[in-house]
């Protein structure tokens, strides 16, 4: 099995353990003398058996991501920086919004506001590190799909 399918089979037993979890609350009371649409025992079974798996996968994922090297980084790393690059974008974008809500002033006697930073030269930045952040995504995807699951 290829670490993607991998990531696709763990993202799909997360979304398989929320609707079992949903389902297993709405079926844990049920009138006096009425039956639950569907068995909790059976739910609880099939939940337990995708949590198991779950971890399995987690733990192969993760061992795999530490001995898989590109370019001189682990998946690790590269997954690590993908993920403080989205970080330090989002921040930057935010600021630049905040930075550009100067406001327009009804009267000339009223205090007029200015950004303490440049927001050009700040989105100048943003476009640079999102082009860093999908440059780098593309790497790991590439591995994902070329790297057996160890």
């Amino acid at each position: 099995m290829k670490l993607a399918e991998a990531l696709q089979e763990r993202s799909d037993l997360n979304r398989s353990i929320e609707q079992l979890k949903q389902r297993l609350c709405v079926n844990a009371i049920v009138q006096e003398k009425e039956k639950p649409a569907e068995d909790p025992k059976r739910l609880i079974k099939a939940l337990e058996e995708d949590i198991s798996r779950l971890e399995e996968l987690i733990r192969r994922i993760n061992r795999t991501n530490c001995e898989t090297v590109c370019g001189g980084r682990t998946l690790t790393e590269m997954i690590a920086e993908r993920d403080c690059l989205k970080i330090k974008i989002s921040a930057y974008k935010e600021l630049a919004h905040a930075a550009s809500m100067t406001g327009q002033r009804a009267r000339s006697t009223e205090i007029r506001l200015i950004s303490t930073v440049d927001v050009a030269e700040l989105q100048t930045k943003i476009d640079a590190l999102s082009k860093e952040l999908r440059l780098l995504d593309n790497e790991i995807q590439s591995a994902n799909w070329t790297t057996e699951l160890v």
